[in-house]
Formats: C-alpha cells, structure tokens, sequence
C-alpha cells in the first residue's frame, strides 16, 4: 500500500537556522528576471517612443502574440512617467466656426434665467422660524441648557408655524398666467 496520505505522514522537521541563513545571504540580491522579460529602463529612457526603449531584443515572441497589435496584453498595466504624456494630459480641441457645415445649428447658449422674487417680510420670518427653532434647539441641546417648556414651545411651535405658514401660501398652480414661453409648445 504505497498510498499515503498527507495527514498520515508525520511532519518534517524545518531546521529555521538554515532558512534564516540562506535568507540574511541572499539579502539585497535583484531575483533573476523571468524568461522573455525586458531589462529595467533607466529614466532617460522613459520618454523616448516604444521602439527606442530597450536595446535588448526579444529572445522570441510568444506564438500567440501578434507584432502589428500595440494594445497591451490582457490583464496587463500602463505607467507613464513624470514628464510622459497620460491620459489626464489630454485636452480637447476648441471647436472653430469652420468646423461646422450646413446641418450644424451650433453650440446652444442657454438665456440668462430671471431674477429671483423679493420675498415679502412674512415670508422672511417663516423661513427664520423653519430654519431658527431646530437650530436654537440644537445649541440648547450642545450648551446643555435646561429644556424649559418655552423654550420647548418656541422651538418646536417656531418650526411647526413657519412651516405651515409657507405650505399655505404656496402657489396652487390654478394661475391663468402662464404667458413663460418655457412651458412647452404653444398651440
């Protein structure tokens, strides 16, 4: 029965002494480059074009490779080097007005949009009591203040009253107004 599993054999003892020695001496040692590796490049070199680059030729191409495909192998990466163009160094080209022909209507230049509203005072104190009583309850809460109930009432009832005020002068859209030629197509 030459069949032995590896849970029955008894383990082997490691002498660590000579592991340890082996690699202290090898300590600093380049490993040998793998076959068909290219040599490093010193930073001179980084800049000239692909056929410039190593002076060691191939020792052979791999029998599936192709010579006329510049993509890089699957699975493979892409450095550049400082000073190397990449692919955050590219800029796009400003377009001129002679790159354009007949059926191009050109670049489109939204119109300045209208001025905002004046809010009127009612308006203000509802957005101060929305925004205000969370806020004043929040740095109630930090400073540690004791909740006392009107500042409880001023907090949550501020919130409470200067949302309702704004829900209730909402625009109900019932507006007959609607001269904004934005709206859609005018019939």
């Amino acid at each position: 029965m030459a069949d032995q599993h590896d849970a029955d054999r008894e383990p082997q003892p490691i002498d660590e002494d000579a592991a340890w020695a082996a690699i202290v001496a090898g300590y600093g040692d380049e490993p040998a480059d793998p076959p068909g590796a290219k040599p490093f490049k010193s930073v001179e070199d980084l800049a000239l074009l692909e056929s410039d680059m190593n002076d060691t030729p191939d020792p052979a191409p791999e029998p599936a490779a192709r010579p006329d495909d510049d993509k890089p192998a699957l699975g493979s990466s892409v450095t550049f080097a400082p000073g190397v163009g990449g692919p955050r160094d590219y800029q796009v080209t400003e377009p001129s007005d002679g790159d354009f022909d007949d059926s191009d209507e050109g670049h489109f230049v939204p119109p300045e949009p209208p001025p905002l509203p004046e809010a009127d005072v009612t308006s203000k104190f509802a957005w101060l009591a929305v925004i205000g009583g969370p806020v004043l309850m929040l740095i109630a809460v930090i400073l540690r203040w004791d909740m006392t109930w009107w500042l409880t009432t001023l907090c949550v009832g501020g919130f409470l009253g200067g949302f309702a005020t704004l829900v209730a002068r909402m625009s109900h859209g019932d507006d007959d107004e609607n001269d904004d030629p934005g709206r859609g197509a005018v019939v």
